[in-house]
């Protein structure tokens, strides 16, 4: 499997399992048949609920002789509540725990946003990073790498300003930033940056998501696409992920389906020529779908545009559904 290498020398397989919405009742199944189907990097969460699941079924790839712990690459995430520097160890603890690991390979500030309790429902619900500033929070994950907890760590859903804080104030800067990067929200500002940091970047929801995305918005049937999976004779999906890949950036697309897990494992076989590289480059239309709304409350310290450090072009509010 292709991998990307940490400036260690340690590497990461360069196409994972997401988990996100994954059932806990079909997680189990998914992580074994991806496993045995080729993968060895599996992305988790604390709140994705269902790292209990993967933790079984981990277990089981090892007893099986299936994989060795060595040969995989396992991530993890800290939640928005345990942003308090005394909270990290506890919250790695936990997901190590229901993970049944000994250590992660990767853990990572899931977003630059404290909240009081699990969700946010109320502006009081709500942590300011002025209260809790993220170098703080940094300081406490650069301690549980010291302490053998994970091998890396590093961010998700940070801005290039926001990376740039952690890095001039830290000993570990982020090795691995996660966003969403997809053929309409390419973000080659943040991934060129990145990459000029020695930063890896894991891109999700690189398929696009069925939650975030409007029905006609479907990345799989834009013709460009189309067209050039069958230049490939490869599916949409795969090219997609191809495409995600050879921009150097790991991909981890979610399934439970074993007809896709396996479909989006020979991902891997596709290589597309520069041309055909340069056609998907024009499809960017700057369309974030991740926006964070849920931290988006009247009377909160969150907008979308500090979320994100962008000008104060447009406001959102939170509003229940």
């Amino acid at each position: 499997m292709n991998t990307l290498k940490f400036s260690n020398g340690d590497t990461m397989p360069n196409l994972g399992l997401g988990s996100w919405l994954s059932k806990p009742t079909e997680v189990y199944d998914a992580v074994i048949e991806a496993v045995k189907s080729g993968y060895r990097h599996i992305d988790c969460a604390y709140i994705y609920k269902n790292e209990k699941e993967i933790g079984e079924a981990l277990q089981f790839v090892f007893s099986e002789g299936i994989a060795k712990r060595e040969e995989l690459f396992i991530t993890s995430k800290l939640w928005n509540n345990f942003h308090a520097p005394e909270q990290v160890e506890p919250a790695i603890a936990k997901s190590l725990k229901d993970l049944q690991l000994e250590y992660l390979d990767l853990y990572l500030i899931h977003w630059p946003i404290a909240f009081r309790n699990e969700q946010a429902k109320t502006a009081d619900d709500l942590i300011s990073l002025d209260e809790i500033p993220l170098t703080d929070t940094w300081k406490a994950m650069e301690r549980v790498k010291e302490y053998g907890l994970t091998r890396h760590i590093g961010v998700s859903n940070f801005s290039i300003p926001k990376l740039n804080e952690l890095i001039e104030n830290s000993t570990i800067k982020p090795e691995v930033n996660q966003v969403e990067s997809h053929p309409y929200f390419q973000q080659d500002e943040l991934i060129d940056f990145c990459k000029s940091q020695n930063i890896i970047v894991t891109a999700y929801s690189l398929l696009g998501s069925r939650h975030l995305m409007k029905s006609d918005e479907t990345m799989t049937k834009n013709p460009v696409i189309v067209n050039i999976a069958q230049k490939y004779n490869c599916t949409e999906a795969q090219l997609i992920l191809a495409w995600g890949m050879q921009r150097g950036t790991a991909v981890i697309p979610k399934s439970v389906n074993t007809e896709r897990i396996h479909e989006n494992y020979r991902s891997l076989q596709v290589q597309l020529d520069e041309s055909d590289m340069s056609e998907l480059a024009k499809l960017n239309r700057n369309s974030r779908n991740a926006k964070g709304l849920f931290a988006v409350i009247p009377g909160g310290p969150y907008t979308y545009e500090s979320i994100w450090d962008m000008p104060h072009t447009r406001t959102f509010v939170y509003r229940e559904s």
